[in-house]
């Protein structure tokens, strides 16, 4: 693992190999706060946590570069924390176990961190630097950007002091983004008291293997929901061999697609063998319908201890009919480009257990009216399960600037050092810089990164010969950063 530290060029690899040392998941991000406030005083740059939980660093420009523009370097500190089911890694201790695969740095069992690892990789790589031409800069290191941008959001004003912002926490080289989505959390919950089970039998129910990925950038991908896979099947079994919902667990992040369900069902003892052959009939329709997507399709039933409690049968009905009705996927493109998703929704966890109901979906959009539209639809739903829905982390779309200099600059730079003309486009995922935008309007903005594969993933990889033509991108657009 540590020949990652050798890769070229080492400034961001030696950097990104030390992060992937220090465990960041979203929520529990005080060893890599400290982490890089001991980094900035080791290399000799201002460095301050803010309120918010952000770390925030200053770097003076180089001699004769002092009239330029300030840029700030901004990406987030946290990383999602996924893994696979037989995975023993703990994110809240463990270090990451990358490892280089040809052209790609992957982890065990793991997602890598590379989003946004690669772009606190590549601050730290600026700031540490000797040799490198440069006006004023400050880094932005954003806390719990994957669980809703909460560092974003508590940004103090008047904190920064930069004119442009780059933003690198995009995932494909060669594209540069200008635009993003909004989006907003719907969160649906009902409390119930549990029924008393005279059923004889019971069974685990696990569907797993799924693609997953980022729910963004791949929603419009048509890979499986598993919550929404797994619905299916326990309509049947409920209809057919007379189950009973003991618990639902599927999910685990509200920005990935979910690639795990797992449910517990009561039945008849003598229905297991029917409902066995019920699973195995759901998993090749699964397999057929997503042919060319889903590779790995692994449905199973394990018997287990029968249970002294299930739903409520009325309840029960409720919610499956809730998880079955849900908006989930594409609901349209942007009409004058489409191939841009313009709204979807994500229905991203569903948690059924003792006396209690959450789903969370992950509502997106780029048009603030089609994002309340999709949660009055959610809403809608789940109110007639009898669910109370709340919102909350709603954030904005970012939009584009025509004629922007700091677009223009990366256009003419990679096309100078690559012979070709960059993708110029607006993402359907989230991006921080519409809430910074909101606290800081006068910045310019592009958004540029290294290629990550299937973020939010255990598939997660960075594309090792991307980050080269990157990192020389980074390093002349700062030299070439216009004077006040």
């Amino acid at each position: 693992m540590e020949e990652i530290k050798s890769l070229k060029p080492e400034a961001i690899w030696h950097n990104f190999y030390a992060l992937t040392q220090v465990p960041r998941p979203s929520g529990h991000l005080e060893k890599v706060q400290q982490f890089l406030l001991d980094f900035a005083k080791q290399v000799g740059v201002e460095a301050f946590k803010d309120p918010a939980g952000n770390i925030v660093m200053r770097k003076p420009a180089t001699p004769g570069m002092e009239n330029r523009k300030t840029v700030l370097l901004q990406g987030h500190m946290d990383m999602v924390p996924q893994k696979v089911p037989e995975s023993t890694h703990h994110f809240e201790t463990d270090p990451i176990d990358a490892y280089i695969d040809g052209d790609w740095v992957k982890a065990k069992g793991t997602t890598l961190g590379s989003d946004d690892g690669m772009g606190v990789a590549t601050a730290m790589a600026v700031m540490e630097s000797k040799d490198m031409k440069h006006g004023p800069v400050e880094v932005l290191i954003t806390r719990d950007e994957e669980t809703g941008m909460y560092g974003a959001n508590d940004l103090p004003e008047g904190e920064l002091h930069s004119d442009i912002l780059l933003n690198l926490d995009s995932e494909l080289w060669g594209k540069f983004t200008v635009g993003s989505a909004g989006g907003i959390d719907v969160n649906a919950e009902l409390d119930y008291k549990e029924d008393a089970n005279h059923l004889d039998g019971a069974v685990k129910v696990t569907l797993k293997g799924l693609r997953g990925g980022h729910s963004g950038l791949e929603i419009n991908e048509g890979r499986a929901n598993a919550n929404k896979e797994m619905v299916r099947l326990v309509r049947q079994a409920i209809a057919k061999e007379g189950a009973r919902l003991v618990s639902w667990h599927g999910g685990s992040m509200r920005n990935a697609i979910p690639f795990q369900a797992v449910v517990v069902l009561a039945l008849p003892k003598k229905n297991i063998s029917k409902l066995e052959q019920t699973v195995e009939q759901q998993k090749h329709i699964l397999e057929d319908e997503f042919k060319g997507i889903e590779s790995d399709v692994q449905f199973s039933v394990e018997e287990v201890a029968v249970s002294e409690t299930c739903v409520p049968e009325e309840i029960q009905d409720n919610l499956v009919d809730a998880i079955f009705a849900c908006h989930n996927g594409v609901l349209r493109m942007v009409p004058a480009f489409p191939n841009v998703v313009e709204t979807s929704s994500n229905l991203a966890i569903i948690d059924i257990d003792d006396h209690k109901a959450l789903f969370k979906i992950l509502v997106r959009s780029s048009r603030e009216d089609m994002k309340a539209y999709m949660v009055e639809q959610l809403t809608s739903c789940f109110s007639m399960a009898g669910m109370k829905t709340t919102t909350g982390g709603d954030y904005s779309g970012w939009d584009p600037v025509p004629g922007s200099p700091i677009v223009e600059l990366v256009k003419k730079v990679y096309c100078e050092q690559n012979g070709e003309n960059p993708v110029i486009q607006a993402d359907h995922a989230g991006l921080e810089c519409s809430v910074i935008l909101s606290k800081y309007p006068g910045l310019d903005i592009v958004s540029f990164g290294p290629t990550i594969l299937s973020p939010h993933t255990t598939n997660e990889r960075c594309l090792i010969s991307s980050v080269i033509p990157y990192w020389n991108l980074v390093k002349e657009v700062l030299a070439e950063i216009p004077e006040k």
